[in-house]
């Protein structure tokens, strides 16, 4: 193998993402796998009062308490199931700086994917009525349109962590 070869391959590997798959209602999302610390089946949190409706409490993680956002309900989907399809992805987003935790609730995860920076599509600007500000890109696979979900973003405008933006 040729310098220029292992350059290219090289090269190629450093465009390419991961992206941990899912499903809310009947949207296919991708989350960077970096972002992913552990996937677990739902169980029930501890509601915490005054919230909105999407953050359905904390979870008890190794001692860590971890807030806990239902990305369906989130997105406007009505009457979200919590069976044993429900999956809790824990994930690790920056905020002003500072590596936060949190527990997104989705409808099931489906697999791993890889995208290459040259095939993640823009997001489409819908105008004011759709907020696509959490979807970095789309991307085509199989004929299926993936979103990619920003996880920073997102978490950055859940309203659990306002009152650390308001502190700064």
């Amino acid at each position: 193998m040729s310098a220029q070869n292992i350059t290219e391959d090289i090269t190629h590997l450093s465009s390419v993402n991961q992206y941990l798959t899912f499903r809310v209602g009947k949207e296919d999302y991708g989350i960077k796998i970096l972002s992913v610390q552990e996937i677990r089946g739902w169980e029930t949190v501890a509601r915490v009062p005054n919230t909105p409706h999407y953050i359905k409490g904390v979870l008890n993680l190794r001692g860590t308490a971890v807030p806990v956002i239902d990305m369906r309900l989130r997105m406007d989907l009505t009457n979200p199931k919590y069976d044993n399809t429900t999956v809790l992805i824990v994930v690790r987003a920056e905020i002003n700086g500072d590596e936060r935790i949190a527990g997104i609730v989705v409808d099931a995860v489906s697999d791993v994917m890889n995208a290459r920076s040259d095939e993640i599509r823009k997001t489409p600007d819908f105008g004011d009525r759709v907020n696509t500000e959490f979807i970095s890109g789309l991307v085509d696979v199989g004929g299926k349109m993936v979103m990619l979900f920003d996880v920073d973003t997102f978490m950055k405008h859940s309203d659990i962590y306002e009152h650390a933006e308001e502190a700064e």
